[in-house]
């Protein structure tokens, strides 16, 4: 192999021994599956169990790829025939595998019509898709569609050309209930709560709005089953191109990383056939709400908590917090102390042994996961991996004073992007101006702050928004982490006694 070939189907044979490769014949392959939004995460998550499905002989469900927000890939795994190496990192540690389950790549950012060419075809059974929480145009405290969103409001007016994942979908199930009429399984893989059953409502209310029949048609034709899917991928770093082409010999511009531990737990409610997952080291269940809820409290509940805090700090990445024993100190007592006693029991999972393998691997040093990226659209994510378990322990009469300064984390974060704060960083948040203009209005005073705050009621349900121990001990944090020194407040809540036994 020459010095420095890009990545490609011909390439394949000429790799070294030391990089794994697709163990079947790619050439047979025919796409069962299109996913949207061919991502970080995909890639290194549901791409690589679909490339195990292959690997096992089932070779209809290679994946079609479909991107529909920028960058276009056409130009980069396109280009590739679909292929790209997965990385797995542990510390010093990595291991290189080229996946080959994507078949082919659709950039659909310019208009609808590419997308919906593939997600209306016969031959596809099953659509994933893999987008940020605010692109389920849906009200995170309640779950229901906002209908005020000028995406939603676009695609009420034309339905044709639709503008939003909803939209999209509804568009190309009403194609397919036109043309062939085929079943289909659409199958949100995001860290949404009841991400199933979210994703059906947005669409089933869509649908009712739109009429001619298709809502009949989606509740005989289409499921929507939850999942919880689980692998840590931060976004891909010119250092990792450049290993690649180092160490390899290859250039490859669709490298993904990501952490040796992977999940995926589906519930098992398929309108059609469906990829055997389950062979590959998949779950189906009949109920994923267990699942989800461990891994949002537990191990997105510290992702979460960390971020915040994390940046407040002074710190870059997620292992770095770990690194710091004031914020790993916090983050143990968080997790087991206030989120883990709100779950119910998992079938086969010991909760304190969870609880450390999490923040084990919160640990990995080779993961690069900046503070800032988990920190993007936190309004949306607050709402099941903090809200939620406080609401739970308010209703028990337990305390909340750790989840409580978590989530006055997220709003310090956010204040302090405002020009009263002098925009100390930039914070990529639906609700990033909302609180900013509150914190150039108000000023710094944190109860008038946590006042105007929460009553932002598409993020705080009313009742915990009125709960005066959740007021009080969210207003007492807020006015620390907004101080010159926010770690000293995080110092006194820990105890630095406690901290220096620990």
């Amino acid at each position: 192999m020459s010095a420095a070939e890009a990545l490609r189907p011909a390439l394949l044979a000429r790799l070294p021994d030391s990089v794994a490769r697709p163990a079947y014949d790619r050439a047979a392959v025919t796409p069962g599956i299109a996913h949207i939004g061919v991502g970080a995460f995909h890639r290194a998550h549901q791409a690589e169990f679909t490339d195990d499905v292959l690997a096992g002989g089932s070779t209809r469900w290679g994946i079609t790829g479909i991107n529909i927000r920028p960058p276009e890939l056409g130009e980069t795994l396109g280009r590739q025939g679909g292929l790209y190496t997965r990385l797995i990192r542990e510390d010093q540690s990595v291991a290189a595998r080229v996946i080959g389950s994507i078949v082919s790549v659709v950039d659909s950012q310019d208009s609808a019509a590419p997308a919906l060419a593939v997600l209306s075809a016969s031959e596809i059974d099953v659509i994933t898709m893999t987008v940020t929480e605010k692109g389920y145009c849906h009200t995170p405290a309640t779950g229901a569609l906002d209908a005020s969103r000028p995406e939603i409001v676009h695609d009420l007016a034309h339905p044709e050309a639709p503008t939003s994942l909803p939209g999209l979908i509804l568009r190309a199930l009403e194609l397919r209930m036109q043309s062939h009429g085929r079943p289909v399984t659409v199958v949100s893989c995001d860290n949404i709560p009841a991400n199933g059953d979210i994703l059906g409502a947005v669409v089933r209310e869509l649908a009712a709005r739109r009429g001619g029949g298709i809502a009949g048609w989606i509740e005989a034709n289409v499921a929507f089953p939850g999942t919880m899917v689980d692998r840590i991928a931060p976004a891909t770093s010119e250092a990792d191109y450049a290993f690649v082409e180092n160490q390899f010999g290859y250039r490859d511009r669709a490298v993904v990383v990501g952490e040796p531990f992977r999940q995926w737990v589906i519930e098992n409610r398929f309108a059609g056939p469906f990829p055997p997952y389950d062979r590959v080291g998949a779950a189906f269940v009949d109920d994923v709400t267990a699942f989800e809820h461990l891994k949002m409290r537990i191990l997105n509940g510290a992702q979460t908590a960390l971020c915040y805090l994390g940046v407040l700090a002074g710190h870059e990445h997620t292992f770095d917090d770990m690194a710091d024993p004031l914020l790993a100190h916090f983050a143990r007592r968080m997790l087991l102390e206030e989120s883990l006693p709100t779950l119910a029991p998992v079938p086969g999972i010991v909760p304190e042994v969870y609880v450390e393998q999490s923040l084990a691997r919160l640990r990995n040093t080779a993961i690069r996961h900046r503070n800032h990226q988990i920190a993007t659209d936190g309004s949306q994510k607050i709402v099941q991996r903090l809200l939620n378990p406080i609401r739970d322990r308010l209703a028990a009469g337990a305390g909340i004073d750790l989840l409580a300064l978590a989530v006055a984390g997220w709003m310090a974060y956010l204040v302090r992007a405002s020009d009263r704060f002098g925009r100390a960083w930039s914070a990529d948040d639906p609700y990033a101006g909302r609180v900013a203009a509150i914190a150039d209005r108000i000023g710094s005073d944190p109860a008038r702050l946590v006042e105007g705050i929460v009553a932002i009621d598409a993020i705080f349900a009313p009742a915990l928004a009125a709960d005066a121990r959740f007021r009080t001990a969210v207003t007492g944090h807020l006015g620390g982490l907004l101080a010159d020194d926010p770690m000293q407040h995080v110092r006194r809540v820990m105890g630095q006694g406690e901290l220096e036994g620990a």
